[in-house]
């Protein structure tokens, strides 16, 4: 499961799909509607909002919003909570970074023109997200290259 914390318009067409399945595979599994990957630890930033489902709901929709500018069609009613939380949520900077290196190593691999557009942009949050000072996020898997 990836659900980046990038923003979702540096994401490539299949990061972009896989993206808004695997955050729909998420607010599933918050719902209570799916016994598998209730333990999976990109899951515990949804977790530890006061309202989870609003939470996921909120990431979904900078997904969709993205899809929309590009012409895609994602089925926006599939989305639990699409209003928008109170709060925003935090990323740290490493975090951040550690993101942008995986997506570039990704893009490198099946989308050239991507790649190319990745070289020189400047990363963002997904607009669900804050940018706070700190290391990668105890939860995450990927290890920095090193």
């Amino acid at each position: 499961m990836r659900i980046w914390s990038l923003h979702p318009q540096h994401l490539d067409r299949a990061a972009l799909v896989a993206c808004w399945r695997e955050a729909l595979l998420a607010q599933a599994v918050l719902a209570g509607r799916t016994r598998g990957y209730r333990q999976h630890p990109q899951l515990e930033r949804f977790r530890a909002q006061p309202d989870p489902l609003a939470a996921v709901g909120a990431y979904l929709v900078g997904v969709a919003d993205e899809a929309d500018t590009r012409g895609y069609r994602f089925d926006r009613s599939r989305i639990l909570s699409p209003a928008a939380p109170a709060a925003s949520m935090t990323v740290t900077v490493g975090q951040m970074a550690l993101e942008w290196t995986h997506l570039g190593v990704k893009l490198q691999a099946r989308s050239p023109s991507d790649a190319e557009r990745w070289r020189v942009a400047e990363p963002a949050p997904h607009p669900l997200f804050r940018v706070v000072p700190g290391d990668v996020a105890g939860w995450e898997r990927a290890r920095p290259a090193g």
